[in-house]
This record gives structure tokens, sequence and C-alpha cells, in this order.
């Protein structure tokens, strides 16, 4: 039976490291499945899912664990069994002068009402004109079932309001 592995990597960035990431799973006969990478700050990071036979777990850890010769930092874990989620998604989208805390105010007003960050970017940007930066995210997150939909963006458009950005938040269908 297959087994479902999470696989986190990071290396100094340079043409070549995701092939190479993908070219040992694909030898130890592992299937590449979702992943999101990036290039952050000279660094290339990556997080995949990988589908792969019980009996080559140890096989595809030993081929893996030698690209840390290669500069690779990497880690293994087996996914978790978990029923699908229910719940509301929503979008959210922040725009506004960059300063400490903005995603921590954030993710808290989320956390606080149970709501779940399915996926989230973040990103700075010159602003036009002021000559400062601009603090952007885009996040796809998922709120449990009873929580109020006005709760949710209520709250998250009086925190905005504190921390001097813009908001917006819509349901998606």
């Amino acid at each position: 039976m297959p087994k479902t592995l999470i696989l986190t990597f990071i290396a100094d960035d340079r043409p070549g490291l995701v092939k190479r990431v993908s070219q040992t799973v694909a030898e130890s006969g592992g299937n590449w499945l979702d992943s999101r990478m990036a290039h952050l700050a000279g660094k290339f990071a990556g997080v995949a899912e990988i589908e792969i036979a019980e009996s080559a777990i140890a096989q595809l850890d030993a081929n893996l664990r030698a690209l840390d010769t290669e500069g690779f930092q990497l880690v293994i874990e087996e996914a978790a069994g978990v029923a699908a989620p229910n719940g509301t998604m929503f979008e959210i989208e922040l725009l506004g002068p960059d300063h400490p805390g903005i995603l921590r105010e954030i993710a808290h007003c989320l956390a606080e009402r149970g709501v779940s960050v399915e996926d989230l970017e973040t990103e700075i940007r010159e602003a036009p004109h002021s000559g400062g930066t601009l603090f952007h995210a885009r996040a796809r997150v998922r709120a449990p079932e009873g929580l109020d939909d006005a709760d949710l963006k209520d709250s998250l458009e009086i925190l905005a309001g504190t921390l001097m950005v813009d908001i917006m938040v819509g349901k998606i269908l």
C-alpha cells in the first residue's frame, strides 16, 4: 500500500535544484504530487507531497539524505491521515505600509476564530511615489462550520483599520 510523505527542502539557490530533488524521488520509486516552491533571499525552499510504496521509503530516505553533501537541508515526514476538512473557504488580500507585526496580528485574529490558513503568500513591494515599502499578503483560509461570515469579515476590517492597511475578504464558492 502506498504511503504519503511530506518532503521539505532548502538550499542555496542555483540552477538544477528542482531537477536534482525530483530526479532523486523518481529514481527511488516515488511519485511527486502537490508542491510549493519559492526563491527567498538567496535560498530556494520547497515542500512536496510524495507518494511511495512503503517498502521503498527507506531507500528514498537514504537517497534524499545523500543530497546533504550537495548543500540541501531536508525534512521527511509521513503525512497525517486526516479527514477532508469542512468549513467555508475565504480569500483574503491585504496591502498597506510595511511595519512589524502585520502578519502576527492577522494570524492572531484568524486563530481566535478557529480559522485555518490553507495557503499564504506575502511579499514586500516598493510603494509608488512615497519611497517606502508596502506589505502585501494573499491567503486562502478555511473558516470552521458555524462561524458567522460577517463576524470574520468585520473582525478583519476592524483590525485593518488599526493596522492602517487595506483588506479584502471574499467567500470562495
